[in-house]
């Protein structure tokens, strides 16, 4: 006969069937990684739609460069950096980073949304100040209004869904499923 050890799959095997124990049904850390997927697919789910903002906003900039300021020779080229940088971030916060990354993929991950930020919120900021004062020699004469309000919102999503996102997964260090 065996002598018992501490799993219980030898402990079966040495004195027989085991009936279910009551901390079978208490939930534990223990649990398997599944079981807390709903909740890590809403900090995805923030991920993807930041990155599609951030691609909004590229796209919005895009539109505006082409049809009203790309002759301005400082403001039009910060557009078209913008949908670059947009065109860069946007897509790669779509892409399985963390499979592809390797053990980097989580870091990559939140550079890439700070990058998203920082695009969104640095865009806004200038938006603001060019309406108020001159920047870089230029005062936005408000000639498009509805592309201004699409970029305010392409751009507040794109700041709250990344930073939503980066919660999830520095401050809460809730469950996040690999893409």
């Amino acid at each position: 006969m065996r002598l018992p050890t501490r799993d219980r799959a030898s402990v079966a095997e040495a004195t027989g069937p085991a009936k279910p124990d009551l901390f079978d049904a208490v939930p534990t850390r223990g649990r398997s990684p599944t079981a807390n997927r709903p909740r890590g697919g809403v900090w995805l789910a923030a991920r993807l739609l930041g990155a599609l903002a951030v691609l909004a906003t590229g796209a919005v900039h895009l539109y505006e460069f082409k049809h009203f300021y790309s002759q301005i020779p400082t403001i039009g080229t910060l557009f078209f950096l913008n949908f670059l940088g947009a065109t860069a971030i946007g897509p790669t916060l779509l892409a399985p980073i963390e499979r592809v990354g390797g053990r980097y993929g989580s870091a990559l991950i939140v550079l890439l949304a700070a990058a998203g930020i920082a695009l969104a919120a640095v865009a806004f900021a200038f938006l603001l100040i060019s309406e108020q004062t001159p920047l870089f020699g230029f005062k936005e004469p408000g000639y498009d209004p509805t592309g201004i309000a699409t970029t305010r919102a392409t751009e507040i999503a794109a700041v709250l869904s990344l930073g939503a996102s980066l919660v999830g997964r520095l401050g809460l260090n809730a469950p996040i499923p690999r893409w």
